[in-house]
């Protein structure tokens, strides 16, 4: 990736924080309004340094510690995108969130990678949740320090030290054990986990196959942790999300002056990771051209920086991803086959969400308990109604979608108790949903799950399936009050049980 120039004048030597404990927070915005109301907000909990355009933001970052850079898009000048690229380079440890009231800025896309940022935020922005973004980037930037720390205790391999560094290890190995993906007694992932725990020992690389936000993620660190690599890096790298020329960089490094911008040497990944495990999400996506270049580190054990005449060893293990057929991809031509066989050591495939809905509810669980601390509202848990109305839907986003969801609803709830109505009408209308067989043959809720919209048959048959959704809605919109749905569907309330009875809605509980 190709680095800022630094500023020509040399650095101010750096102030040291003053006294204050709190963590410095630089709101970055041509409109004064807009600092005064991010200060006011942020304030109680953070130490807030104010500027209007770059040049006044670069004075202060080189005499202040800055955790945490919360900067404007929009702005005369330099963009935001544009001076966290910059803070990138020079400031590296600070903590990146731009603000933009564009969600499709090709800019802003861009610089989610080239600059780093850690998150944006939308305007109009909420206090609350702007509070909590920023806090969680303190916190983030906290770890990261906390961590370089640990690796400089544990390059000087005392005794102390030494233990220091067997306990987080073991602390890392209960967090990502295979037990700990979430999953009901009987899951078709106890197999895949199962395999993937045995085959951990051995040193062979790795295939997940599986749609986008099925966990691929999560099974690549379980597999590092319970390997001999533990101890050392996992690194990722998601393939699909930038250039092939800067993924090449990223992956193996390159040598100051290799190219516009590049004013130092920059070790890629695969030197990070040397002794431990890269993993390559979405590596179908790479182009042949970059699959050659991949291919070769494989088998020689060696990268070549850009810029650089000399190979450097390397020693890691690859567990690779991508929601594509490869087998597919490999006798289409866009992907080779012998890199195909270099990467498929063994192979894993993830099961979509809709292929094991009894996992459903542990996971929604354990998402509301992580959204709940996120949002400062610890010991949210769902009604009642809830269970089957996210049995009912086929989650076509998985793991990600269902989080969206929780997160909406649990934001749209007052109290503790997150209902079924404050799902979207999608999920409550269970479309394109599995059938209610199906969730009833793993025994969770009342048995029934949403009716599925048909993709073919008579109009009878398809205005009976738009029926037993519509009632579906009401139901558990009303909670399931007989006599507030039978008058607001103009029915008498004899009528309304038939109609439950017939599409097999007629029991709660």
């Amino acid at each position: 990736m190709a680095a800022l120039p630094r500023a020509p004048e040399p650095s101010p030597p750096m102030i040291p924080p003053a006294a204050d404990p709190l963590p410095i927070v630089l709101v970055v915005d041509d409109e004064a309004r807009s600092r005064e109301a991010m200060r006011r907000t942020l304030d109680e909990e953070f130490h807030i340094l104010e500027a209007a355009h770059a040049d006044e933001a670069r004075a202060l970052m080189e005499r202040h510690e800055v955790a945490v850079i919360l900067c404007d898009q929009r702005m005369p000048g330099v963009s935001g995108v544009e001076f966290l690229k910059e803070a990138r380079q020079r400031w590296p440890e600070a903590v990146r969130i731009i603000v933009s009231g564009y969600t499709d800025s090709e800019d802003i896309i861009t610089g989610l990678n080239e600059a780093g940022i850690h998150q944006y935020v939308l305007k109009p922005w909420v206090p609350d949740a702007l509070l909590a973004t920023v806090r969680a980037a303190a916190e983030t930037r906290t770890l990261q320090r906390s961590l370089q720390r640990l690796d400089v205790d544990l390059r000087t391999a005392t005794p102390v030290l030494r233990q220091r560094r067997s306990e987080a290890l073991a602390r890392a190995r209960a967090v990502f054990d295979f037990d700990r993906i979430e999953r009901a007694p009987g899951s078709p992932l106890d197999g895949v986990c199962a395999m993937a725990e045995r085959m951990a020992r051995y040193d062979l690389p790795v295939l997940v196959l599986g749609e986008s936000g099925t966990g691929k993620e999560l099974l690549a660190r379980a597999i590092h942790y319970a390997s001999p690599r533990a101890a050392a890096p996992f690194v990722i790298e998601n393939c699909a999300a930038i250039a092939d020329t800067l993924l090449e960089s990223e992956l193996f490094g390159h040598k100051r002056g290799a190219f516009t911008g590049a004013y130092e040497d920059h070790p890629g990944l695969f030197q990070r990771a040397h002794g431990g495990t890269i993993f390559l999400d979405e590596i179908g996506e790479t182009s042949p051209a970059f699959q050659v270049k991949l291919l070769r580190v494989l088998q020689e054990g060696e990268v070549r920086p850009v810029g650089s005449a000399t190979p450097v060893p390397v020693d890691v293990r690859v567990v690779a991803a991508t929601h594509r057929d490869l087998e597919a991809e490999v006798r289409a031509g866009r992907f080779r086959e012998d890199l195909y066989y270099r990467i498929a050591g063994v192979t894993l495939a993830m099961p979509a969400l809709r292929e094991r809905v009894a996992d459903i509810p542990p996971i929604a669980r354990r998402l509301l308990h992580d959204v709940g601390l996120e949002l400062g509202r610890a010991g949210l848990r769902f009604d009642e109604d809830v269970t089957p109305v996210l049995m009912g839907y086929p989650w076509p986003g998985n793991i990600r979608e269902l989080r969206n969801e929780i997160r909406r609803a649990a934001a749209l709830s007052d109290g503790p108790v997150v209902p079924a109505r404050h799902f979207s009408l999608k999920v409550l209308h269970g479309q394109a949903g599995v059938s209610a067989a199906a969730a009833a043959g793993n025994g969770q809720g009342h048995g029934r799950g949403a009716p599925a919209l048909p993709a073919s048959g008579t109009l009878a048959q398809r205005l009976e399936a738009v029926e037993a959704m519509l009632l579906r809605e009401v139901m558990l919109r009303l909670r399931w009050n007989k006599t507030h749905a039978a008058r607001e569907l103009g029915l008498s309330r004899v009528g309304l049980r038939a109609k439950l009875v017939r599409y097999g809605l007629e029991e709660k509980g």
